[in-house]
């Protein structure tokens, strides 16, 4: 497939606009706005003040017939765009980006809390994050939470994930999810937990009785791993089996082969604490100690995406709500992450290469040779 240019992907999207009287060109408003997003911007007034103190620069790809809009043009247009053709768009992208998507697809959901107003919900989005290449595959937002079960079947349609193992939290596991996977060839590692009661139930007894078996321990059926640093140990035990045919139930779940469990300790100032992880697999085959690899690898979701999206596009302090606009704004966010984790020719944080590209045009220019018009 060949590789899209941002230029042709923003193009694509429909323009709805009423009101005619200066039409800035759609795909301009949110080029700039994206540019604005990659150097730091947070706010309307700062893409305005981006987008009229670079106006010389961007006038070198962007016709700006009638020069830079201000803060509330950038406003009443990001909040009336199809969000639904957004996320289609963005996931047509990276397909286009990423050609052979393989590993762990990590699926998890994050709120921006300060999109809540008087009348609405704050924003939850569902990402697909890719820990292979550590980028954000797609995005579908719900109102809350308890919505991920609808929203991620239909973000598993949007993706390609054949071959992919995917990873999720208790509230996806769920049979139709499982079933949607499995049908899209790839495979899944479900966490189990009391809102799977009886399964949780079945799976608790069975693994904890056979976690301290001699034959079990001296097998690949079993991995540990100890960790030490920062006066913090943090010891985890996987535990497998694919002696399943007992299992209550097990044909209600597509493509079931095991079970497991990963048992955590962690032990700081003096103090410990311990945690049990349970789980179903379709994945036949693996040792535990892949098994625990790929359920880390999903952990990390909350630091290589989370934890970026608050430190560095400050998404936890937007207040974009209006309409469309909270859901839209993320998803330029997202493609902002996505390019600037895939520059390497400067090594730094997220943080530095915004203030990077915020300082050094030539540094832009090849972001912007590379994705946008390329």
């Amino acid at each position: 497939m060949k590789k899209l240019s941002l230029m042709e992907v923003l193009e694509g999207i429909e323009d709805t606009r009423r009101d005619r009287s200066v039409m800035y060109p759609l795909h301009e408003i949110l080029i700039i706005m994206l540019l604005a997003v990659i150097c730091g911007a947070t706010s309307y007034a700062k893409v305005e003040m981006f987008g009229k103190s670079k106006q010389e620069w961007l006038s070198k790809f962007l016709k700006l017939e009638y020069g830079i809009p201000d803060a509330c043009t950038f406003r009443n247009v990001i909040k009336e765009i199809d969000t639904k053709k957004l996320h289609e768009l963005f996931c047509e992208w990276m397909k286009s980006v990423v050609t052979e998507l393989t590993g762990v697809i990590a699926i998890d959901g994050k709120t921006a809390r300060r999109t809540k107003d008087a009348s609405k919900r704050p924003l939850h989005v569902v990402s697909a994050f890719s820990y292979e290449c550590g980028l954000v595959m797609g995005q579908l937002a719900c109102e809350e939470k308890s919505n991920e079960i609808t929203a991620i079947p239909k973000l598993l349609e949007m993706l390609d994930i054949n071959g992919c193992i995917i990873t999720i939290d208790a509230i996806g596991t769920q049979k139709d999810i499982a079933k949607k996977i499995i049908s899209k060839n790839a495979n899944y590692i479900l966490v189990v937990k009391e809102n799977q009661k009886s399964l949780y139930n079945d799976i608790k007894l069975y693994i904890d009785d056979i976690r301290k078996d001699a034959d079990v321990i001296s097998s690949e059926s079993y991995h540990k791993t100890v960790e030490k640093g920062h006066g913090r140990i943090e010891s985890r035990i996987c535990v497998i089996s694919e002696e399943i045919n007992w299992l209550h139930k097990k044909e209600e779940w597509a493509g079931i082969q095991g079970i497991g469990a990963i048992y955590c300790q962690i032990e700081e100032n003096g103090k410990k604490s311990k945690q049990n992880h349970y789980f179903i697999y379709s994945c036949k085959g693996l040792s535990a100690k892949e098994i625990l690899k790929h359920k880390r690898s999903h952990w990390s979701i909350e630091n290589n995406l989370h934890w970026v999206l608050d430190m560095a596009f400050r998404e936890d302090e937007s207040r974009a709500r209006k309409d469309n606009s909270a859901e839209n704004f993320n998803v330029l966010r997202q493609i902002a992450l996505n390019i600037l984790k895939s520059e390497k020719s400067f090594k730094g944080s997220i943080t530095d290469k915004q203030f990077k590209c915020l300082l050094d045009s030539r540094y832009l220019d090849k972001i912007v040779n590379k994705w946008v018009c390329s």
